[in-house]
């Protein structure tokens, strides 16, 4: 997928960058299979849920979460983070685009009649076979436990527990390295720069999530915030002392140390907790 970059016929199309993407379609015509590119987008109903807007409220209608609210209206679709219909394989029937997410997601149908979403990773094309299990072919889109999975291979939709589905290496363009085997467990460096123990028994799916040029997109103005549910942001310097720590002052100031609503430090504070459960499992923190 392509990015376009417009011209600047007006003040919102002139930093306006945006992916060029049309939904891909796999028909049969006299008995073969051809790949048709349709703009139309409508997702395969069964997989899809209503999804209601929350405007920032909480179940007792009390504002939680500031600056959210209003947005284009959007369905869920049902993603499969499991895969786990394990030697039945599966064509991969369309490519579409999600609201609910930055990457891509393939429509499957499976051998047995069943249908299935997933995470789309670059090189995966309609018509393409599919299949998850310990005996796949460590090939892009096929599902392995990570004892399965060679050594170096870029991974995406990694679990970090066993059954619970994939939690790690989901967005637009990224992706993990099995590194090495220690025990029980694979040493994987994850896209922040961590690297840490997962269950071998895990499972991870082959390849680089697709749409990488996601991290190349510009909105060029205002109005798309709100389309995406986002509203202004007020910055803590404006504000006033009974409002924020960062406010008040004759003039301009600088609001001293950057901090929240609340008081806590926004610039490197540490808030993990230094006996949590699972830092034996981390070998090398994040980078900043």
């Amino acid at each position: 997928m392509a990015v376009k970059k417009f011209k600047p016929t007006t003040p919102g199309q002139r930093h306006k960058i945006i992916g060029v993407f049309k939904r891909e379609v796999a028909v049969r015509k006299d008995g073969e299979l051809v790949v048709r590119k349709s703009s139309a987008n409508a997702p395969e109903k069964s997989l899809t849920v209503g999804k209601r807007s929350t405007g920032g409220r909480n179940s007792a209608g009390q504002l939680s979460t500031r600056y959210r609210g209003g947005g284009h209206k959007r369905k869920l679709r049902l993603i499969d983070f499991k895969r786990n219909y394990d030697g039945i394989p599966a064509t991969v029937k369309t490519i579409e685009y999600d609201p609910n997410r930055s990457a891509r997601i393939a429509l499957l149908y499976y051998k047995d009649g069943s249908k299935a979403y997933i995470i789309a990773p670059n090189g995966l094309e309609v018509g393409q076979t599919v299949i998850s299990g310990p005996d796949a072919a460590p090939e892009v889109g096929n599902t392995l436990p990570l004892s399965k999975i060679p050594v170096g291979t870029l991974i995406h939709c990694i679990e970090l527990r066993p059954g619970q589905g994939a939690a790690m290496a989901r967005s637009a363009g990224t992706f993990a390295q099995l590194t090495s085997r220690e025990g029980d467990y694979a040493i994987i460096k994850l896209p922040s720069g961590e690297t840490r123990k997962v269950l071998l028994t895990c499972r991870a799916t082959v390849g680089v999530v697709g749409n990488a040029e996601h991290a190349l997109e510009q909105s060029g103005k205002a109005g798309r915030s709100r389309w995406l549910g986002r509203r202004p942001h007020n910055r803590g310097v404006v504000m006033n002392p009974v409002d924020h720590p960062m406010g008040g002052g004759e003039g301009r100031q600088s609001g001293g140390h950057p901090r929240s609503r609340t008081g806590l430090y926004a610039k490197g504070l540490k808030t993990r907790s230094p006996k949590k459960h699972s830092n034996k499992y981390i070998i090398e923190r994040r980078k900043k």
